[in-house]
């Protein structure tokens, strides 16, 4: 007879450790479409909750502007047109965290499709809270991007649209497999902005810093 091979007896799938540099960290990832409000809701969040926020897109350009070598590497592929590889993000991600006195930290921005957030969870072994989800009408992100910027290049209906569809197909899936886990908390972001903040409120209450 055959002998049966054992499985393997750890299998990284659910990641419950969440062991970053010593320290059990606690990660919200937060996702939402061009001008669903996420940046005020996340300064909120810092605010009242002392979380750590951290947005992949902040921390790809300070990397540039350090001049390392990663930086210039980095900068070189976005002239390109190309994407920069999941692991560089990631890294940058893990160092700042690990670098924080902090443990409580919001993701902004990424994972920004399912490849990003496979390799989050393979490199870091962390695996997030939960995903804070801001759900609003594309009508209403275009008003509001058109509204507010008038000065950006960016905030014109087409690249709106574009932006748009590139959250929608690249971000969707990944809020759809953490709401297979029931991992995904989700804010009507379309109502005015001390309305989305009550709502954020009740979903971080656990999280209220507790008083020396």
């Amino acid at each position: 007879m055959g002998s049966v091979v054992d499985a393997p007896a750890v299998v990284a799938e659910e990641v419950t450790e969440n062991m970053l540099g010593g320290k059990k960290v606690t990660v919200v990832f937060v996702l939402g479409g061009p001008g669903s409000g996420k940046g005020t809701q996340c300064a909120n969040i810092v605010e009242h909750f002392g979380f750590t926020h951290l947005s992949a897109g902040d921390l790809l350009r300070a990397e540039i502007k350090s001049g390392s070598e990663n930086g210039t590497m980095i900068e070189n592929m976005i002239k390109e047109g190309k994407i920069v590889p999941s692991e560089v993000t990631i890294k940058l991600l893990q160092e700042a965290m690990i670098k924080s006195e902090n443990d409580k930290f919001l993701i902004d921005g990424f994972p920004r499709n399912e490849e990003n957030r496979a390799a989050f969870e393979n490199v870091t072994k962390i695996s997030p809270a939960f995903v804070l989800f801001f759900d609003c009408s594309e009508e209403e992100m275009e008003r509001r991007l058109l509204g507010r910027n008038q000065g950006r290049v960016d905030d014109n209906i087409e690249t709106i649209k574009k932006r748009f569809k590139t959250f929608v197909e690249s971000s969707l899936p990944v809020i759809e497999h953490y709401n297979s886990k029931d991992k995904v908390k989700k804010i009507d972001a379309a109502k005015p902005i001390p309305e989305v903040f009550e709502d954020v409120k009740a979903i971080f209450a656990p999280y209220v810093p507790k008083a020396e």
